[in-house]
Order: C-alpha cells, then sequence, then structure tokens
C-alpha cells in the first residue's frame, strides 16, 4: 500500500525561514534509515506559495493566479510517498516523523502531518 504524508507548514515556512541545522540533520537520519529499508519512495520539500501557481475551474472557465496566496489555511511545505503494509505502518512512520520535529525543536512546537492512501493503476 502506497501513502502520501503531507507535512503541513507554518507562517515561518512562507516567510522563507529555512529549518534549523539539528532538524536537517534528524530528517536525513530519518530519511537515510527509510531508504535503506525500502519504505520511502520519494521525498521533497515545496516552494512557498509565492513562487506558485494555481489553476481554478469554475462555471465552466479556467483561472490562472500566481502566488502568493494569503488565504491559504493550511500549506503544504513538503511530502513523503511510502510503501508499507497497512495504514497502521505508515501512521506510526508519520509520529516518528512529527515526534522528531518535537524532539529538536521543543515543545513549542507545532504542525501536522496529514497521511492519506495513493490509488494508482499498479494499486489493487
Amino acid at each position: 500500500m502506497r501513502f502520501m504524508m503531507m507535512m503541513k507548514a507554518d507562517r515561518s515556512f512562507e516567510e522563507g525561514v529555512p529549518p534549523s541545522p539539528a532538524l536537517v540533520e534528524e530528517m536525513g537520519k530519518f530519511i537515510e534509515e527509510t531508504m535503506r529499508a525500502g519504505v520511502l519512495l520519494d521525498t521533497g520539500g515545496l516552494a512557498p506559495t509565492a513562487m506558485g501557481t494555481k489553476i481554478r475551474a469554475a462555471d465552466g472557465k479556467l483561472t490562472v493566479t500566481d502566488g502568493p496566496f494569503t488565504e491559504a489555511k493550511e500549506i503544504i511545505g513538503g511530502f513523503a510517498i511510502v510503501q508499507t503494509r497497512t495504514k497502521e505502518e505508515a501512521v506510526e512512520l508519520g509520529r516518528r516523523f512529527m515526534q522528531l520535529h518535537t524532539r529538536v525543536l521543543g515543545d513549542a512546537y507545532t504542525g501536522e502531518c496529514e497521511i492519506r492512501q495513493m490509488f494508482g493503476p499498479h494499486d489493487a
């Protein structure tokens, strides 16, 4: 089963504040471990909404809008695609990733990771 883990960013992400070197180091270790285990298929960060574009379809018309998107309430800052036997295994990976953030950044850290199963032509 494939799952996408979407890391929702806080406002500092939109302001271009990079993650701390300690967090980058710990994320690197986690990424290496999960890749070696064959669980992590892909991962990456996303640029702030100021560098993005939205294409919206409504009433038979397309509207193209360049960022930034100030009305965005939940901003996806990064993603990981994992392959696990069960949803519970994917949730456990998400828990470990979020615990990594709280361990490095402290109790004041606030963030969210959304996990959703992926479907494609090769999925049963």
